[in-house]
């Protein structure tokens, strides 16, 4: 993905028979999603202009123009809904967006560097921060400021409270 573009949601299924789509949003106000004009896929070869048209649970029901039927909205599920960051508000001194996150270094307390950050996630419950660890492994954390204490965007890094995890008796892994 380009810095120059941000991922303002995605296409995680289709609704119905008349070409609408569901979409998960990744903006703070699902508003967001239409407010900037017509959006694009990652690689900005298919552009989207968009027309919210309800929710179904939590997440958006959705009318692209030009898409009319199930068959076409359902090649379109798992595209990224992007938009192009100069289109965007500026943002204050601590804030960020969350793809600006992705590769940076992520550091220890003791500034040891542990990986990159690959990807954040949210499947509910708060938002997951995964890195690719020093050794390869895949790790998430809560994106809480207990465990992401600090974001550097400037200096491209974080610091990380890493998680342990203890084997009990039985072998069975135990938070401590």
């Amino acid at each position: 993905m380009t810095k120059d573009k941000v991922c303002l949601g995605a296409i995680v299924g289709v609704h119905g028979i008349r070409g609408e789509v569901k979409v998960k949003s990744f903006s703070e106000d699902e508003k967001n999603l239409t407010c900037y004009g017509v959006l694009s896929n990652e690689q900005g070869d298919k552009t989207f202009s968009l027309k919210i048209v309800g929710h179904s649970k939590e997440l958006l029901r959705v009318k692209i123009e030009g898409v009319n039927d199930r068959n076409t909205a359902e090649t379109l599920v798992g595209t990224g809904l992007y938009v192009n960051r100069d289109k965007l508000p500026s943002l204050d001194e601590e804030e960020f967006y969350h793809a600006d996150l992705i590769g940076l270094e992520a550091r220890g307390k003791d500034g040891s560097i542990v990986g990159k950050v690959n990807a954040l996630y949210n499947f509910g419950a708060g938002d997951l921060i995964e890195l690719k660890t020093v050794d390869g492994a895949l790790e998430m954390l809560p994106f809480t400021k207990e465990f992401v204490p600090v974001i550097n965007i400037k200096e491209q890094f974080i610091i990380v409270e890493m998680m342990h995890f203890a084997a009990d008796e039985e072998g069975e892994r135990n938070e401590g």
